[in-house]
């Protein structure tokens, strides 16, 4: 991020997002460019100022229960843009620049099947 887009973490914020009983919070992953929605994951209290720090998005592994930089194995990070959080304070969107594919199964979005109706 380039210092004018510094995203600054402060308590007032905190105090308005609302965790679930996990302290998970779900966290929407968008193309900032061309706002194709790319994933969804939960973050946490660290992951997300993990991610702040570091510029890359850092989620909460529920399976493995460990903290995960999207890209570290893969090499297809994610650089934030710019993050927000919704009207209830109970959802994130982080706009961001991918690299390469953002699903596990090498798909640029995880959103990649439709439910027939």
């Amino acid at each position: 991020m380039k210092p004018e887009e510094k995203i600054i973490l402060t308590p007032r914020t905190l105090n308005q997002l609302k965790f679930n009983d996990q302290g998970l919070i779900p966290s929407i992953i968008q193309d900032d460019q061309s706002k194709d929605v790319l994933m969804m994951a939960f973050m946490n209290l660290e992951s997300i100022k993990r991610t702040i720090k570091e510029g890359k998005t850092c989620f909460w592994s529920r399976s493995r229960k460990e903290y995960w930089i999207k890209g570290m194995t893969s090499g297809h990070f994610q650089f934030v843009k710019g993050i927000y959080y919704d009207c209830d304070c109970d959802c994130l969107l982080i706009k961001v620049r991918q690299v390469g594919s953002a699903c596990h199964t090498m798909k640029r979005s995880c959103f990649y099947r439709k439910l027939k109706t």
